[in-house]
């Protein structure tokens, strides 16, 4: 699923055409494993994708001079674009041969890789298909740890499980780019903790006005241009 996303004037964000349009385009790739037998719970695909954009983002080779730090700057100085796809066996294996980083949760596995060019995705990645990430939860998720980061989806949108990852992955996004590099080394340090969560119907309006980082789509897929997907509640952005 490919999504743009929206915050402040010149945020590469914002749906509405701006200087980061005129800017060559990337996308970040993530890949999530999905075997038909024993295809992950929807929650934990969410989570595991949230983390894996940040695991992405902190990573040394994508700082300072690091292998990936360059074009990693690309993708962040134009939209921020993110592409969810399915892989089971040896489409999987095949794709974890590729440079990346496979971040595992409780049941789920995702492969996140360094941007690549809209035009310009790897053969073994560009043939794995966007559709049938449908996912559900065996049981409902726990509640949230108060103490720790959620990311709320809003409860009035119906979002397939590739576009609410990519969602998801916006969202940490946000908050990783709001924190100082103090909050970040802390948040890195203890492994990324997070919750992807639906917010309560009536909560979730105060949340979008909280001043906590929001996320708004772009309406490529699924849903409306400039849609509310994602509130990013980060204990130190409270």
């Amino acid at each position: 699923m490919s999504q743009d996303v929206t915050s402040t004037s010149d945020s590469p964000f914002r749906s509405e055409p701006n200087e980061r349009d005129q800017a060559p385009q990337f996308v970040l790739p993530l890949v999530v494993h999905i075997e038909k037998a024993a295809p992950p719970a929807r929650t934990d695909a969410l989570e595991t994708a949230a983390r894996a954009v940040l695991v992405m983002l902190s990573d040394e080779r994508s700082l300072g001079d690091g292998e990936w730090a360059q074009v990693m700057r690309d993708w962040q100085d134009a939209r921020i674009r993110k592409v969810v796809r399915r892989a089971r066996g040896a489409e999987w294996r095949r794709a974890g041969a590729l440079p990346g980083i496979t971040v595992s949760g409780k049941s789920a596995e995702v492969r996140v890789f360094p941007p690549v060019p809209l035009d310009g995705w790897p053969k073994d990645l560009a043939k794995l298909q966007v559709s049938g990430t449908d996912l559900d939860d065996p049981e409902p998720p726990a509640e949230a740890d108060p103490a720790a980061p959620v990311l709320w989806l809003n409860p009035d949108l119906d979002m397939s499980a590739g576009k609410a990852m990519a969602q998801a992955g916006h969202g940490a996004q946000l908050a990783w780019w709001e924190l100082s590099d103090e909050e970040r080394r802390a948040w890195r340090d203890a492994g990324f903790p997070l919750a992807v969560r639906s917010a309560d119907p009536g909560r979730w309006a105060e949340l979008t006005t909280s001043g906590l980082p929001l996320v708004r789509d772009a309406g490529f897929t699924e849903i409306a241009p400039g849609s509310c997907t994602v509130v990013a509640d980060h204990p130190a952005l409270r």
